[in-house]
């Protein structure tokens, strides 16, 4: 078995791939992760940014639909606001 040095096989990786969770057991580890998150003094830190990847597969954020487009308000024409003092 090799070492984190040489770069050999990291066995305990491979064990991990494929996590069958139930739904209990995946909502306790969601939770678990996001009261860690949000209770750490470093929120920029290398640990919990690995553990904010984790939370992100395991609670994939909903596609947003995009913003759209702002209105675009154009000043009212000349000719109509001079129609409009001409009839007053």
């Amino acid at each position: 078995m090799g070492s984190l040095r040489d770069g050999g096989p990291r066995p305990y990786i491979w064990i991990m791939q494929n996590l069958e969770l139930t739904e209990d057991e995946t909502a306790a580890l969601v939770t678990l992760l996001t009261r860690t998150i949000d209770g750490d003094r470093y929120p920029l830190s290398p640990r919990i940014r690995a553990l904010t990847a984790i939370l992100a597969k395991l609670r994939p954020e909903p596609v947003r639909e995009p913003v759209p487009p702002p209105k675009v308000y154009a000043p009212p024409r000349a000719i109509a606001a001079r129609t409009r003092q001409a009839s007053r």
